[in-house]
């Protein structure tokens, strides 16, 4: 006898991983003996399906290494976004602003996917689309597979990240929650922020931000704005035409708010005379603030030695606004068959500001021949937007189940006003001035534009073999086309007739460039966009492919799966520019993968694992136009000569399960990489540091992981009480260890700049990889309630040092690597249901950061370090309430 089992079912059996009681309602008992088959959507392939003896464990009946996160799990974390959730995952670490690297690996080499299709990035810096812009509260479940198979997308190198939404509701359900939060190093204390519109708070410009017409209109006909092409008259006009004080005024606020969030989400579902109709919708809303007084320095010598080239104390202060929506219709008909049509809308967008005091060697006084004061500020707004429209259908027709899926996408990214001030100090006027013209004095502003379209469309047949043996053989093709546009057009305020009076250099930056000044002392705005790489590019990638794919038990308990993948794919960077070069990738590829699983016990069992795959140059690797990352506050480049990335894979693991949601796992792994892409810092012009792109030649990768999780029951040792009885405690561990090493010699290969290098004066042969780190851990301890929802959970992670950054060249010598140490954290999350007036409400608290971890990123030499970045983090606390009706 055997049960089949939809996604839907699976991600209900997995609430085991946190609560048996649950299953045990749902389910009851299940015979040790009986056979279960459990089908799960690929991820742009036909279901994967695989026969096996019944364990407690959904995650072991799937062929590939897998970690689902339900929505219990996710809730036990307390973490309002899916990255947050992820961290606690075997082998994960999330890094910088929500981008997920699997076993150290980085970004790259991972992909995302929403209900099995792709999406694109709303950031310009990664094709991975960053997972912390989606809220948990729209989320059902969150799938990591580790280990490939050829119904996944061939750039496949550290894991697959599918997200699932939520759909047809079982009943209907109306929940509001909301939150209010606060951190030590922010809320209250000092802070730089300024006016922009006022309707930044809701997350939209009121129409301040937007390009001036006559400066639109300039860049359409495609002439720089520069004196060969305008008037002098015209020139004043481009300068006066940007909105001035709002978006230039930097302003103190003592006493920065508190942060704040709230959601709403329903659902209700309707029996129709051939099926079942539902609808899903959520929308959320989160205002938050965070001020980081910053150690930002660098250094020009190999040795790090004497005075750092450049040190600045910067406090930034970013007011974050998230939107989010989901609107979701499902029909569910037949023999688990269904159409779900799911649409999801986020937006997040950034406004920061920011104030820097320090000096620079290259702005240094002739006569002391010492650094001069330096003061610096900027304003920032960037705003990201996500919309996606899918529709799935999931269709059977005797020993044939079909699977056919599309999906549109659209993604934003703009930077308007992206504005710059610099003031060194003067001695004669003892004050800080700004002439536009001397060295370091000076001001400008830049408009950043990115749009992107995913199309994409699979088909999937499965087909159930009918003999004695257990076997099914999948096919499927997927074709996705993806478009972008980006572009970035900076420009500077300048005299030509020279200095300005020392009296009007004095003034406040609003007052600097203001329309009186324009015309009064002619002060001018030109195009430098050129002297920044590509002012815009378009880029491309498109991709067909199909696989094939068998699955079969061939003894009672030994099964298989084995499959080719074939992709066929072009990507494309046009730069539009003179003297830029353009990117023409196209590569075909077979990309075979296979597993073998022994049940060699009940409870235990053993798989090995083989694959090859692929990692493509992101556009932003590629592209040489200037970009301006506000979480590692650098600016990168990209390097149009990179090619892609081959893998091989391999992996043996070790599954002991010895009840619901108790488990040991033990894995093994080892990767071989061909031309990997590697983030290189170097020094531009005026001694700027700035990060590329590279190819290594090579690179291996080897490893193992190991995970714990057990209950234990409090009943025997605080006895029989009612409070007692429903109680248990949770331990759940687990620890990856990676070691990674470049392999290197005296190939020439394109530097960061397209230059021709050796590989062994650009990389340290036995070099970890950018990204990777040695050790991961994670360690939850919790008191929960078996009855209802009643959680205490402390979590402890950590992850050991990584390198950001390979380091830069000066002259025949390398400087040492750039890097990161997130180090040791400690969280504590709470959770209790209570009943208010009839409804049941869930109280959450959340104390994040105890240990007071910073961040730290840096260049060490000896004695000798120099702090790229260094931060106080600060605690965070939070209080939430939702309600359900």
């Amino acid at each position: 006898m055997t049960k089949p089992l939809t996604m839907g079912s699976l991600l209900l059996l997995t609430t085991a991983l946190v609560a048996p009681s649950a299953l045990a309602q749902t389910t009851g008992a299940a015979d040790p003996q009986e056979k279960v088959e459990v089908s799960i959507p690929g991820g742009s392939g036909g279901d994967i399906v695989v026969t096996g003896r019944n364990i407690p464990e959904p995650i072991r009946a799937t062929p590939e290494v897998v970690s689902v996160l339900s929505t219990a799990e996710i809730a036990r974390t307390g973490e309002g976004d899916i990255a947050g959730a992820l961290q606690r995952v075997t082998g994960l670490s999330v890094v910088g602003n929500g981008y997920v690297y699997v076993r150290g690996l980085g970004d790259r080499y991972s992909a995302a996917l929403l209900n099995g299709s792709p999406l694109p990035s709303p950031e310009p810096l990664k094709r991975v689309v960053p997972l912390d812009i989606f809220p948990t509260n729209v989320l059902s479940s969150a799938l990591v597979q580790k280990s490939y198979s050829v119904n996944y997308p061939g750039e496949f190198g550290g894991g697959v990240i599918n997200l699932t939404t939520k759909a047809v509701p079982t009943k209907p359900f109306l929940e509001f929650g909301a939150s209010v939060g606060a951190n030590t190093e922010t809320t209250g204390k000092l802070g730089y922020t300024y006016y922009g519109s006022s309707t930044d708070w809701i997350g939209f410009d009121s129409g301040n931000r937007d390009v001036p017409d006559g400066i639109k209109q300039a860049i359409k006909s495609g002439k720089p704005i520069n004196g060969g092409n305008y008037t002098t008259a015209e020139l004043q006009g481009f300068a006066s035409s940007l909105i001035n004080a709002p978006t230039t005024l930097l302003q103190r606020n003592g006493d920065i708010p508190a942060n704040f969030s709230f959601d709403l989400s329903g659902g209700k579902s309707w029996d129709t005379a051939g099926g079942q109709l539902g609808l899903i919708a959520a929308a959320s809303y989160s205002n938050s603030w965070r001020t980081r007084d910053v150690l930002q320095q660098s250094s020009l010598d190999p040795e790090l030695a004497g005075t750092p080239q450049t040190n600045f104390n910067t406090v930034i202060t970013e007011n974050r606004v998230l939107l989010n929506g989901l609107l979701g219709l499902g029909y569910e008909f037949g023999d688990g068959q269904a159409i779900r049509w799911t649409n999801l809308y986020i937006r997040d967008v950034l406004k920061q500001g920011r104030l820097s005091s320090g000096f620079d060697r290259n702005v240094s006084d002739p006569v002391a021949g010492q650094p001069d004061p330096l003061i610096k500020q900027n304003t920032y707004w960037f705003e990201r937007q996500l919309i996606d429209t899918q529709l799935v259908g999931e269709f059977k027709f005797g020993n044939f189940d079909v699977d056919l899926r599309g999906t549109y996408a659209n993604s934003k990214r703009k930077s308007p006003y992206e504005r710059g001030f610099s003031y060194t100090y003067n001695n004669t006027a003892h004050d800080y001035i700004n002439n536009l013209a001397s060295g370091g004095q000076s001001a400008d502003i830049a408009f950043s534009d990115l749009n992107e379209n995913v199309y994409a469309a699979a088909g999937d047949v499965t087909y159930q073999l009918p003999t004695a043996l257990k076997a099914k053989v999948s096919a499927g093709y997927a074709y996705t086309k993806t478009d972008r546009s980006s572009s970035r057009y900076q420009y500077q305020y300048f005299r030509p007739d020279g200095a300005l009076p020392l009296a009007v250099a004095q003034e406040r930056p609003d007052y600097l460039v203001s329309d009186y000044n324009i015309y009064t002392y002619n002060i001018q705005l030109r195009d430098v966009s050129s002297s920044q790489g590509a002012a815009a590019y378009d880029a491309g990638l498109e991709i067909n492919a199909g696989y094939l794919q068998a699955e079969a038990e061939f003894l009672p308990g030994l099964s298989a799966t084995a499959g080719v993948r074939y992709e066929d794919a072009k990507e494309t960077v046009r730069p539009i520019g003179e003297g830029l070069v353009q990117t023409n990738l196209k590569k075909d590829y077979f990309l075979p993968a296979a597993t073998i699983t022994w049940n060699f016990a009940e409870d235990m069992q053993l798989r090995i694992a083989g694959s090859k795959t692929i990692a493509r140059p992101q556009f932003r690797e590629l592209a040489e136009q200037l970009y301006q990352d506000y979480e590692s506050d650098r600016q990168f480049t990209g390097n149009p000569r990179l090619v892609d990335s081959k893998l091989t894979n391999a992996e043996a693991r070790y599954e002991y399960y010895f009840g619901r949601g108790e488990r040991v796992t033990v894995a093994g792994f080892y990767k071989k990489i061909d031309n990997p892409i590697e983030t290189v810092a170097f020094f531009a012009g005026g001694g700027a540091l700035r990060t590329g792109f590279a190819n290594a030649p090579e690179a291996q990768l080897y490893g193992g992981e190991i995970e714990l999780q057990k209950y234990f029951p409090l009943e025997p040792v605080f006895g029989s009480a009612d409070f007692w009885a429903s109680r248990r405690l949770l331990v759940a561990a687990n620890y990856t260890y990676t070691h990674s090493k470049l392999k290197v010699g005296d190939q020439i290969v394109y530097g960061p700049q397209q230059d021709q290098i050796a590989a062994n004066l650009l990389f340290r042969d036995g070099a970890p990889l950018t990204g990777q780190s040695d050790h991961i851990a994670n360690l939850q301890i919790g008191f929960e309630s078996t009855d209802k929802i009643s959680q205490q959970t402390l979590m402890i992670t950590y992850a050991s040092k990584r390198v950001t950054n390979r380091g830069p060249i000066q002259g025949e010598a390398r400087q040492p690597d750039i890097v990161e140490k997130p180090g040791l954290r400690f969280d504590l999350v709470a959770r209790e249901e209570v009943n208010f007036l009839g409804s049941t409400v869930e109280i959450k608290a959340e104390a994040r950061n105890l240990t007071a971890t910073k961040y730290q990123e840096y260049q060490q030499s000896d004695a000798a370090r120099i702090y790229l970045n260094r931060y106080d983090i600060g605690r965070s606390f939070s209080l939430g309430a939702s309600v359900k009706f």
